[in-house]
């Protein structure tokens, strides 16, 4: 080999060396990347968008599909696209968001950059449909967000809708049946779509501005993976990774290439061995709809976050911005109240493991009719589809930490409880029982049918749930 080619090919290894440091020649896996994500357990998810200037009407009506509403009512995507024209969030303010998500004990922020509609809520050289091309608003949100996000410490990640996309000719869908959820009335012909062309021209060049312009993304949240490719899921976790090796991905970018399992308005039956995560809406509906003033109590939100918790999971708290760009007052009011219940009983939340049983009724209860609808009464199962449980009842739920156990009694109406789950005979002896978020000194006893505490008194606007630290020894 002469002294030239030797030189080239020196010189050819150090650009490969380089472009590889700089993200862009090879997937890049980082060890642990998951850790803060299995710590943070509670969250914020954001849908906003162009249906949030509608509030769930059009024409003149209450719409059908709510924030699918496009779907719902076929309206051709070029109609849709003049709703741009009002589209002025002049109240949006990010700080206050963040600090809304912070104060609720929030550990991250997820917010929908695209969703089924196709418009980007940022900026998108790739594609002048975004929010600051098309609307008098003209400025990139998400830019905002981000450096707010940074500012107090808040993970951050980029909801985009991957397998449905409106505005586009090429994406085909296949449930709940073939064209189920695609665009076609403006583009019938759904067997000549070609996903690739989409994931070419809309999907790859926009998942690039996303880790691109904004700095450290934490969290890539894909949703409707539908007619991806195993290939095409595996080629866009390589680009992602690439560019932020240490972003997180859920599994909804498809065919098992995600780090997280995502459930939707769901909370699984029982502890799962892997991560995942249940994402839930405060009210009916994702977005924003005027009409929808029926939003869960703090109570039962908070409740449900125990839940999660306990079958080793993270709560996706959902709420739909309104169209000027603030957080609705019942959403807000709910978060505040959580909030201040986590700054005294999240010792046992944050960090946490599910303990050797998840939970413990206090006292028997039947379903209600609620919690029996089928789900064929339900229309609108993309836009209404929330499977949670709505009643309140006397329990317990465990989470373990550091060598402690916390239990979290919650909704109890008596003023002392029992847990049986702490029964001496249960080859454990309690040392010490302490009231998180407070000196207050508890009164238990232990015996054969378990521990009894002496529960505190709640003020009108205080959630009914108070956490424990449990020390034990074991019984030889």
């Amino acid at each position: 080999m002469t002294k030239f080619k030797k030189t080239v090919l020196h010189l050819l290894s150090i650009s490969y060396c380089l472009l590889t440091l700089n993200g862009h020649a090879q997937t890049q896996e980082v060890p642990d990347k998951m850790t803060w994500w299995e710590d943070a357990k509670f969250g914020m998810f954001m849908h906003w968008g162009l249906y949030s200037q509608t509030a769930g009407y059009w024409d003149g009506r209450k719409a059908k599909g709510k924030e699918h509403f496009m779907l719902h009512e076929r309206i051709p995507w070029k109609e849709y696209a003049k709703i741009a024209d009002d589209f002025n969030p002049v109240n949006f303010d990010a700080e206050k968001w963040v600090l809304t998500a912070k104060d609720a004990g929030m550990k991250y922020i997820i917010i929908t950059a695209k969703h089924h509609e196709g418009f980007a809520m940022f900026n998108s050289p790739s594609s002048d449909y975004n929010i600051v091309e098309r609307t008098p608003y003209g400025k990139d949100p998400m830019k905002a967000l981000v450096a707010a996000c940074r500012k107090y410490d808040i993970k951050f990640g980029f909801y985009y809708s991957l397998g449905r996309d409106w505005q586009d000719p090429d994406v085909p869908t296949n449930w709940p049946e073939k064209a189920g959820r695609s665009n076609t009335w403006d583009f019938p012909d759904e067997d000549g779509k070609v996903f690739n062309n989409y994931f070419e021209r809309k999907v790859k060049p926009q998942i690039k501005e996303l880790l691109t312009q904004y700095g450290d993304i934490d969290i890539m949240w894909f949703d409707t993976p539908e007619l991806i490719s195993v290939a095409e899921s595996k080629e866009l976790r390589s680009l992602i990774l690439d560019f932020q090796p240490n972003c997180i991905i859920n599994s909804r970018i498809g065919n098992n290439e995600g780090d997280y399992l995502v459930t939707e308005q769901e909370i699984v039956k029982k502890t799962l061995d892997k991560p995942w995560e249940a994402c839930i809406t405060m009210s009916r509906n994702w977005g924003y709809v005027e009409y929808d003033t029926i939003y869960k109590s703090s109570e039962l939100m908070t409740r449900q976050l125990l839940e999660i918790v306990s079958k080793g999971g993270n709560l996706l708290l959902n709420n739909g911005p309104t169209p000027e760009g603030e957080i609705t007052q019942p959403a807000s009011d709910r978060l505040a109240q959580m909030g201040n219940w986590m700054s005294k009983n999240s010792e046992g939340i944050y960090g946490a493991s599910p303990w050797k049983i998840s939970n413990e009724l206090l006292s028997e209860m039947t379903q209600n009719s609620d919690d029996k609808k089928s789900d064929k009464e339900n229309t609108m199962k993309d836009a209404e589809n929330d499977a949670t449980s709505k009643l309140i009842f006397p329990e317990v739920s465990f989470t373990t930490k550091d060598g402690y156990v916390y239990a979290y009694v919650a909704s109890a109406t008596e003023p002392n409880v029992m847990i049986k789950a702490f029964a001496l005979e249960k080859q454990f002896k309690i040392k010490a029982v302490k009231m998180l978020g407070t000196e207050q000194k508890v009164t238990w006893t232990q015996t054969t049918d378990g521990l009894n505490i002496k529960l505190p008194q709640y003020s009108e606007n205080e959630i009914p749930i108070t956490g424990y630290q449990i020390e034990l020894n074991e019984v030889d």
